[in-house]
């Protein structure tokens, strides 16, 4: 299977199939509550993620772009001012009226986040057909890779539990989780370079 560098022609089709892939994960249902209007909304925030991160030149995507791992270089895992606007804007109508809650929660996550220098994994994820293929193990291996030549440690966050032997076995350990209100729980993992 080839994974590449993704590139600015890939963000319409990785957003999909981002879409597809975290279509049932119990974060984006809680952020996207309505099943019927979830692809739209969540499409459009894998947009605003690849467009955010692919200036990093940290993100990879399969050859046929059904799948996609999402890198943010030390320091610049957090979004700016403009960023966080430009995510309002493309999405705030399938977040209503749970905005609070939703922005409460997400805070909870951001004040746990390591402020040591460490590659971040904000996404990772394969549309569904092609799941338990080794794709997402392709995926992850280049931006361990670059965290293991750099020296750095790799964090992410999942809201699925049967994700934590995947990571387990790509050498991260679970370090805190978290229930967000009327939500998922979150797991918080890390793993020292290799």
């Amino acid at each position: 299977m080839s994974v590449r560098p993704a590139r600015a022609e890939d963000v319409r089709p990785l957003a999909a199939a981002l879409s597809r892939a975290f279509h049932d994960d119990p974060v984006t249902g809680w952020v996207y509550a309505s099943e019927r209007r979830r692809a739209h909304w969540s499409s459009r925030f894998f947009r605003w993620q690849l467009e955010r991160l692919l200036p990093q030149d940290a993100c990879w995507a399969t050859e046929a772009g059904d799948g996609a791992a999402l890198w943010a270089l030390p320091d610049r895992w957090r979004e700016e001012a403009r960023e966080s606007i430009t995510l309002l804007r493309r999405t705030m109508p399938g977040v209503l009226p749970r905005l609070p809650r939703l922005v409460r929660g997400l805070g909870q996550v951001e004040a746990r986040h390591p402020v040591e220098r460490h590659l971040y994994l904000a996404v990772l994820g394969v549309d569904p057909v092609r799941q338990g293929q080794g794709l997402g193990s392709a995926l992850i291996r280049p931006g361990l890779e670059l965290a293991d030549r750099e020296g750095l440690p790799a964090y992410l966050e999942t809201g699925r539990e049967r994700n934590l032997a995947f990571y387990g076995r790509h050498g991260f350990s679970v370090v805190g989780e978290l229930d967000l209100p009327k939500g998922p729980r979150v797991w918080f993992l890390w793993r020292e370079p290799g």
